[in-house]
C-alpha cells in the first residue's frame, strides 16, 4: 500500500471566516517545517503548484503581472493578476492572499481566500487536503495532488461537513444527490 493509499486527512482545523454579505473570506493557517523561501517556491513555481494546488498556472506567480490560472474541475483558463509578490513574505493574486512568517525554524503559512458563502466549507475542505499534500511534498514524501473528484476518495466529504459545522452553516449537498423518482 502506498503513502497515498494510506492518506486520511485529520479533523477540520481551526479556520476563521470573515463575512461581507455573500462574499466571505476563509482564513486558514498551517505550520510547516520548511523555511519561508522553500514554501514561497512551492507557492509560485508552476511545476511545484502542479504537485499540490487546486489549479495550474502558465507562469510563475512570484512576480507582479498576469498569468493564466486553470482551476481543476473547470478546465477554464482565467487571466489572473498577481498584484503583490514580496518574496518570501506576501503573495496576492485573484481573490487570494498568502502570508509567510518565519516561525520556530519553519513557516507559518496563512491563506485568505474570498469565496462565495455557499462554497466556504467546500473551499476549507479542499484547501485542508491541498495543505496536507503540500506539507508532504515539502518534506520529501510526495503523495500526489488530490483535487476535484480525486479529493472525494480521501475524506473531502467528511471535512466539508466538519467545516460547515465549525462555521455554523448547513453542509452543502455535494456532490449533488439525484432526487429519487416516485
Amino acid at each position: 500500500m502506498s503513502d497515498r493509499d494510506q492518506y486520511t486527512p485529520g479533523p477540520a482545523r481551526e479556520a476563521q471566516i470573515r463575512k461581507d454579505g455573500e462574499k466571505w473570506t476563509l482564513i486558514l493557517v498551517r505550520e510547516l517545517r520548511q523555511s519561508p523561501e522553500k514554501v514561497w517556491n512551492a507557492l509560485t513555481d508552476p511545476a511545484e503548484l502542479r504537485e499540490w494546488a487546486p489549479f495550474e498556472t502558465d507562469g510563475r506567480l512570484g512576480t507582479v503581472g498576469t498569468v493564466k490560472l486553470t482551476w481543476s474541475g473547470t478546465g477554464q483558463a482565467i487571466d489572473t493578476k498577481v498584484t503583490r509578490a514580496d518574496a518570501p513574505n506576501v503573495l496576492e493574486y485573484g481573490d487570494m492572499r498568502w502570508e509567510l512568517e518565519a516561525a520556530g525554524g519553519g513557516t507559518r503559512l496563512t491563506l485568505w481566500h474570498s469565496i462565495d458563502r455557499r462554497f466556504i466549507a467546500m473551499g476549507a475542505a479542499g484547501w485542508h487536503i491541498c495543505f496536507d499534500v503540500l506539507d508532504r511534498l515539502l518534506n520529501g514524501t510526495p503523495i500526489g495532488r488530490m483535487v476535484g473528484g480525486d479529493a472525494m476518495k480521501f475524506g473531502w466529504q467528511r471535512l466539508n461537513a466538519e467545516y460547515a459545522k465549525q462555521f455554523g452553516i448547513e453542509a452543502p449537498n455535494w456532490p449533488p444527490q439525484s432526487a429519487k423518482k416516485s
